[in-house]
């Protein structure tokens, strides 16, 4: 994947309003993987959390995506695997195996 970041723009759990945040990602197909430090604290996970249609835009494509958790285990093992062979070249980190794994569903 050429591109290093995603920008995801979630919905407000409180105020409605857009927020957006910059996002290492992992792609396979039409699902991008992402991995939050926060776990399921994060701003971004709790709105998406909240508001599961997102927004995601890498490059200057912008799609429309389904906001969900990974909780299966097979996945889960996919989305770290992406992101560490993208960012660290393969090999494990702390973030890498505490990290709670999320999943884009990207729309048609």
């Amino acid at each position: 994947m050429a591109e290093d970041v995603c920008y995801l723009t979630t919905t407000g759990r409180r105020t409605g309003k857009p927020h957006g945040i910059e996002i290492w990602f992992g792609r396979d197909g039409d699902t991008l993987y992402l991995l939050s430090g926060g776990g399921d604290q994060a701003d971004w996970v709790r709105n998406g959390l909240a508001h599961s249609e997102v927004t995601v835009r890498i490059g200057e494509t912008e799609h429309a995506a389904r906001f969900r958790l990974v909780d299966d285990e097979r996945e889960d093992a996919l989305a770290r695997r992406l992101l560490l062979e993208k960012y660290f070249g393969g090999g494990t980190n702390e973030w890498g195996r505490t990290a709670l794994a999320v999943a884009l569903d990207l729309q048609p």
